[in-house]
């Protein structure tokens, strides 16, 4: 595809109002596309960002001139994605939505419209339309699979789930209006093939294409990068990466490392979890809450960790972090569940674990053998280069949107 296209992308959240690593991939994608000539315009809700983290987003974000960014307000505040949320419909922004999306783009790309526009928002605007999986939002109304927000959920009761969440029943669930707003919809995006075959598990009847997400080039380590393994101080440690919530399942490594004194566990990001972890793990001398950190500081934490652990005990769509770690040429050590053990597999970069005693037998080793945490490492690395790249995304994304156009052609 040898022409600039127009792309409009469609998000709740979008730095410097974001949360988690859905707006986080948006940024990156949109700047790629910029980047290499495209025309970008992102649409994303501040009254959502605002209703959820109650106050103005701490650190700015930039972006290539050839992106524009439209952040809706609404005068009804956080009553504009309440009603979103309850009804699928974006009544208070409708009007707006409408006069971006009506004017002409080749690609509108659909991410997170839980808040911003519901399912209604598929049917807007024309040209090719693609959606991607970055949550379980089609077919979960908490969006995380997480039932009863204690387990991974494998029997829907998706009524008292909503209620146990504290969320009210959204009844256009029951009335057909998604079914009807996803045949607008030309190809539904799945990060992992795990998040593929949940979706159609669960009933979802469209066409759905696996593509992986990406990082780019700029966060990654060179080859020739020195690779200490240690803090400040010398002492090893492990990393975890992520929102402080219940589901990334932290309260089942800090006891861990409670009992584990051959390293200390950092810990980056910050949530809503947060005071009952720092609980869990007070009078620990060996773990460290750190907060949120930009990219720069995070990728040389990564760079100097022993591995990366992931304990989420929700089933992760992709878990960026994991391909951020192997960026850095860093091993990961991630629980048996979800996509997860899917880029393990496919790369060679860790250790799989089910059980706290496989957990601490994978740290044992790399701890013990540093020239197998390189190899496991440089595995992670090279698998980043042959599957993860923004290059390797956007060769699978714009071929897909040729094979499209050429589809709608004929």
């Amino acid at each position: 595809m040898d022409r600039p296209l127009r792309f409009c992308m469609v998000t709740t959240f979008y730095p410097p109002y974001n949360f988690g690593g859905d707006g986080i991939f948006v940024h990156r994608l949109s700047n790629a596309l910029a980047q290499r000539g495209h025309q970008v315009e992102v649409i994303h809700c501040i009254d959502a960002y605002r209703l959820l983290a109650r106050q103005q987003p701490v650190t700015p974000s930039d972006d290539h001139p050839n992106v524009t960014v439209h952040g809706l307000e609404s005068p009804f505040g956080f009553l504009s994605p309440l009603a979103t949320q309850q009804t699928g419909v974006p009544f208070f922004k409708a009007a707006r939505l409408r006069q971006i999306l009506d004017s002409g783009f080749d690609v509108i790309h659909y991410h997170n419209i839980s808040l911003v526009g519901g399912p209604k928002i598929l049917e807007y605007g024309t040209g090719i339309k693609l959606y991607t999986m970055h949550e379980y939002w089609l077919v979960c109304p908490t969006h995380v699979l997480f039932r009863f927000n204690r387990a991974a959920c494998v029997r829907p009761h998706c009524f008292l789930c909503s209620l146990a969440y504290k969320r009210p029943p959204q009844w256009w669930r029951y009335l057909g209006l998604l079914g009807t707003a996803v045949t607008q919809v030309d190809a539904f995006l799945a990060p992992s093939r795990f998040t593929e075959d949940r979706h159609q598990q669960m009933g979802l009847n469209v066409r759905i294409v696996h593509l992986p997400h990406f990082i780019p080039s700029a966060e990654v380590a060179s080859p020739t990068v020195e690779q200490p393994e240690g803090d400040a101080t010398g002492e090893p440690y492990f990393l975890f990466v992520g929102r402080l919530e219940k589901l990334k399942g932290l309260q089942t490594l800090i006891p861990v490392f409670r009992q584990y004194h051959k390293a200390q566990l950092l810990i980056a990001g910050r949530g809503s979890y947060e005071p009952q972890l720092r609980k869990l793990a007070e009078g620990s001398v060996n773990i460290h809450f750190l907060g949120y950190l930009s990219a720069r500081p995070l990728q040389a934490l990564y760079r100097q960790a022993v591995a990366l652990i992931v304990p989420s005990i929700f089933f992760e769509i992709f878990a960026q972090v994991i391909i951020e770690a192997f960026g850095q040429q860093t091993p990961a050590i991630v629980r048996d569940l979800g996509a997860m053990p899917e880029i393990i597999a496919e790369s060679g970069g860790g250790f799989v674990y089910e059980t706290d005693q496989e957990l601490v037998s994978a740290m044992d080793q790399l701890l013990a053998d540093p020239s197998y945490r390189r190899e496991l490492g440089l595995c992670g690395y090279q698998s980043y280069h042959r599957n993860w790249t923004a290059e390797a995304h956007l060769r699978r994304y714009l071929g897909l949107i040729r094979e499209i156009e050429a589809t709608k052609a004929h």
